[in-house]
């Protein structure tokens, strides 16, 4: 069985409440005692002045009859003689009997009690002192009496002190439930705007309340968590939307050929066919590849970065590609990134695959240090891209050669991959302005 509130805030009121009540209680434990010690103090201080005072007048015959009271009538005095006859009292005790029934001893003459009559709210109590006045057999004995106050007697004072303990408790339970319920405000909005949110519409955000508590970092790190699964679904719908578009004609005309070779086996150049096909499902394996790509780029993966220099990089990818462009460099040493090697690669892989598709005679690479960035940038002269397609041509599947047939113009993801690889290390790729030719510029944060 579920014993604890399931709710944060009755479980913080109620453990408030509780600490509160035992913190106060102790406090009112000390006070009751206090006030006790205090007031027990001075009506025996007082008692014993009088006993004391009667006691000496009887010892050296100086004691009145009856019995001057200097206290008004709090404190009664009695001088009682053997077999418990009142002989002298104060106005205030006198026609009383005994205002004790105990009868000090010669060896312990004087004692300090308290002496109660009655039980319950009518009972009454008083603090005694008796004094024997000699050691002698006959000695009679003085008895000094003064009632405690009632609230000493019946409880009142523990009750009102337990009563203040419940409402202090009961303030700091109702203090912590608005303190509680405030605090936790902000994490209602959240659990309820989290409900809202659906995977047909993650492009809505949990409030963020302002300040650097837990609860803000809270909604700070939810929001993180649904643009990254923002962005993964909309990977996911492009790579779906571009699968769908990119594949279809590739694979239309594979199932053409291959049913023209069955319908007609005859009629049909086997050879050429099979040729047909193999290209078809190159095509269809490079699309593949790219959109594998492009949906992995960026998403977090296992991928390990490392220190890399971008000169080295650049010779290596040169170096290992064989092509009628000429290629020229201007690699500056020491300029170093952070990366995923393999990634970093593809992206100069891709800028000069396009560079050579259109370079006029040769291509010019080159990495130097701008301020906190690293650059790269690969240079072609051809015909050149115009303003207006700056942007354009880093979208997928774009081409600006209508003429360029598909089957020799590449996958049109080689610029779109390209960028994604540089915006996932906190990089740019942009086109600049030239007379003539291309020059794609990267630019990328340098390692400390």
């Amino acid at each position: 069985m579920r014993m604890r509130p399931r709710s944060i805030r009755a479980r913080d009121t109620l453990v408030a409440a509780v600490l509160a009540a035992l913190v106060f209680g102790a406090i009112a434990a000390a006070v009751d005692l206090s006030v006790r010690d205090t007031v027990n103090g001075d009506l025996l201080r007082e008692t014993q002045i009088a006993a004391r005072k009667a006691s000496g007048g009887v010892r050296d015959g100086t004691l009145a009859t009856p019995i001057p009271d200097d206290t008004g009538g709090r404190v009664l005095v009695q001088v009682v003689g053997p077999g418990g006859h009142v002989l002298d009292a104060t106005p205030a005790a006198a026609g009383r009997g005994p205002l004790a029934r105990l009868w000090p001893s010669s060896a312990v003459r004087i004692h300090d009690f308290v002496e109660c009559r009655g039980r319950g709210p009518g009972g009454s109590c008083s603090l005694v002192e008796v004094i024997r006045v000699t050691t002698a057999p006959d000695s009679v004995v003085v008895y000094a009496s003064k009632p405690m106050p009632s609230y000493l007697v019946n409880g009142l004072l523990e009750a009102l002190f337990g009563a203040v303990v419940l409402a202090l408790a009961a303030l700091v339970a109702w203090v912590t439930w608005r303190i509680v319920g405030r605090t936790l405000g902000p994490v209602e909005a959240i659990r309820a705007q989290l409900a809202e949110i659906s995977a047909t519409d993650l492009s809505r955000r949990v409030p963020e309340p302002p300040g650097e508590d837990e609860i803000a970092q809270l909604a700070r790190t939810a929001n993180r968590t649904l643009d990254r699964l923002e962005n993964a679904v909309a990977r996911q719908r492009q790579f779906a939307s571009d699968a769908s578009h990119e594949l279809r004609t590739p694979i239309a005309g594979l199932r053409a050929n291959l049913e023209d070779a069955s319908m007609y086996p005859g009629d049909t150049d086997l050879p050429a066919v099979v040729d047909s096909a193999l290209r078809d499902t190159d095509r269809l394996e490079s699309i593949v590849t790219d959109l594998l790509l492009l949906a992995r780029i960026g998403t977090g993966g296992t991928a390990a970065h490392e220190p890399i220099d971008l000169a080295d990089l650049a010779a290596a990818e040169i170096g290992r590609r064989s092509s009628d462009v000429g290629v020229r460099t201007d690699l500056a040493g020491g300029v170093t990134v952070r990366g995923v090697r393999m990634q970093l690669a593809r992206l100069l892989g891709n800028l000069l695959d396009n560079a050579e598709r259109y370079a006029g005679g040769h291509i010019t690479v080159e990495v130097a240090r701008d301020g906190d960035r690293a650059v790269l940038a690969v240079t072609d002269d051809g015909a050149g891209i115009p303003a207006e397609d700056h942007e354009r041509v880093f979208e997928r599947f774009t081409r600006l050669d209508t003429a360029r047939s598909r089957g020799t113009g590449g996958t049109g993801l080689g610029l779109a991959i390209a960028r994604e690889i540089a915006h996932a290390h906190g990089g740019t790729l942009r086109i600049e302005d030239r007379p003539n030719g291309a020059r794609f510029v990267l630019c990328l944060p340098l390692t400390c």
